[in-house]
C-alpha cells in the first residue's frame, strides 16, 4: 500500500491510498484521483517523506537532528521529516477544510437529491405546492438569480464527486 500526499491545483492537501506507483498513474490518467475539497482532478503528488524504521541508537538520531537544525526530544528515536521543514503552507488551514467536509458531509445527509428540478422543486415549496424540506440539486446561474429574484433562498453550495458517492 502507498500512501500519497497530494494536492490540487488550489493547493488543497489530501492524502491518497493506492497499491502502487502504477495504480496511482493509471487513476490519476483516467481521472479518478479528485480533490475531495473542490473535485479538481489537476493533482499532483506533493513532498513527503517515507517512514523508516532503522535501528539507531537515540544518542546518533538526536546528534543527527540538532546537526539538521531540528530540535527534536532525546527519546524520540526518530529524525523529523525534511518535506515538513520545505512544505510551502496550504491556501486553506486543515481545520478549515474538515470543517468545510463536515458541513459539505451534513448538508448531503439531510438534504433530498432533487438533480435538475431543484428550482421547479424549490418554486413548489416557496409557493405551498410541496411540503417544506432541505433539498440540493442544480440549477443555472439565470434559474438560481429568478429564484432570489422571487424570494426564494437559495445558497450555491458546490460538492465534490467524491463526497456525493459511497466510497469503496
Amino acid at each position: 500500500m502507498k500512501v500519497l500526499d497530494l494536492l490540487c491545483s488550489a493547493d488543497h492537501r489530501f492524502e491518497g491510498w493506492f497499491a502502487s506507483e502504477d495504480d496511482f498513474q493509471n487513476q490519476l490518467e483516467r481521472g479518478l484521483v479528485q480533490c475531495p475539497m473542490c473535485g479538481r482532478a489537476d493533482v499532483r503528488k506533493g513532498l513527503s517523506a517515507p517512514r523508516l524504521n532503522l535501528k539507531s541508537s537515540a544518542a546518533h538520531d538526536t546528534a543527527a537532528a540538532r546537526r539538521d537544525g531540528v530540535p527534536m526530544p532525546a527519546d524520540s528515536g526518530q529524525r523529523a521529516p525534511v518535506a515538513a521543514q520545505v512544505a510551502p503552507p496550504p491556501q486553506m488551514p486543515a481545520e478549515l477544510q474538515e470543517a468545510w467536509l463536515r458541513v459539505a458531509r451534513h448538508v448531503i445527509a439531510n438534504t433530498e437529491n432533487v438533480g435538475e428540478r431543484f428550482a421547479n422543486e424549490a418554486r413548489r415549496m416557496h409557493y405551498g405546492d410541496a411540503p417544506e424540506r432541505g433539498i440540493r440539486g442544480h440549477a443555472t446561474a439565470e434559474e438560481t438569480a429568478e429564484l432570489m429574484e422571487e424570494g426564494i433562498d437559495v445558497m450555491p453550495f458546490v460538492l465534490p464527486d467524491a463526497l456525493k458517492e459511497t466510497l469503496q
